[in-house]
Formats: structure tokens, C-alpha cells, sequence
């Protein structure tokens, strides 16, 4: 059964529920570095981390790698005469974006590049309160 989606905006709703694309550069955490998790909108389910989020020129949110594996799910996507790879929620099956072999050496050569609207950031100060203190983890030095 997938999670009620009657608290997503309009956007939200297309981009996760209808497989949408938001507009580049304009999305709400394109230039985001504040430290924390981003979560999935629908099932709440951390997705990705601060720490593997990296500027990228897409115009979209990027990241190295997802918080855990298990997380995603990745589908071979040929929608608008192209092929790639399109990243999902594993419990929401939320549309979430894409992945390419484009991201930093360093990191992985990963760009999981990642629609904003799918996302909502939960600031590493608030991990406890919210829930998801097992990710303060992700923060130690």
C-alpha cells in the first residue's frame, strides 16, 4: 500500500506521483548546504545526506550516493527519446530523478541528480527531535 500523498503541493504531487521534472535553478535546495538529511515527501524516509551533496551546474540538487543502498530503487527510463536511469523511493516509490556516471571521481563518479520537490531537509540540529538521530552518525568527525 503506498503512503497518502493529500499533503503534497501541487508540484510535489506531479514531480513524485506523475514522474514530473521541475524547473532547473529555481528548485528550493539547488544551492542548499546547510547540514542534514533530505527525506522523501511521501513515506518521510531518509534519502539522502549533506555530506554527499555536491554543487553541480544541472540546476537540480546533487548527491554521490544515497543515505543507504536499500533506500532507492533505480529503473531504466527512455521517456523524451533519451536513456537513463530514473531513481525512486523504495517505500513510497516516489519519483525522485535520475542518476549519472557524470558525478565526482572522488566521490564515486555518481550524480544522483535530484528534483527538490521529492525532498524535504531535516537540519542536523533537529535530527533528534524529529526522529532520525541515528543519522547524527553521518555528522561526527
Amino acid at each position: 500500500m503506498r503512503p497518502k500523498t493529500a499533503h503534497l503541493t501541487p508540484e510535489q504531487y506531479h514531480v513524485t506521483q506523475e514522474n514530473g521534472t521541475e524547473p532547473p535553478f529555481t528548485n528550493k535546495y539547488w544551492k542548499h548546504n546547510k547540514e542534514g538529511i533530505y527525506i522523501d515527501v511521501v513515506s518521510k524516509k531518509a534519502l539522502f545526506s549533506s555530506q554527499d551533496k555536491f554543487f553541480s551546474l544541472c540546476g537540480w540538487p546533487s548527491f554521490s550516493k544515497p543515505i543507504d543502498e536499500s533506500v532507492v530503487t533505480e529503473h531504466e527510463d527512455t521517456s523524451h527519446f533519451m536513456r537513463r536511469t530514473e531513481v525512486r523511493s523504495k517505500d513510497a516509490d516516489s519519483h525522485l530523478g535520475h542518476v549519472f556516471n557524470d558525478g565526482p571521481k572522488e566521490k564515486g563518479g555518481l550524480r544522483y541528480c535530484i528534483n527538490s520537490a521529492s525532498l524535504e531537509f531535516i537540519p542536523k540540529d533537529q535530527l533528534k527531535k524529529k526522529g532520525y538521530e541515528k543519522y547524527l552518525e553521518e555528522f561526527k568527525e
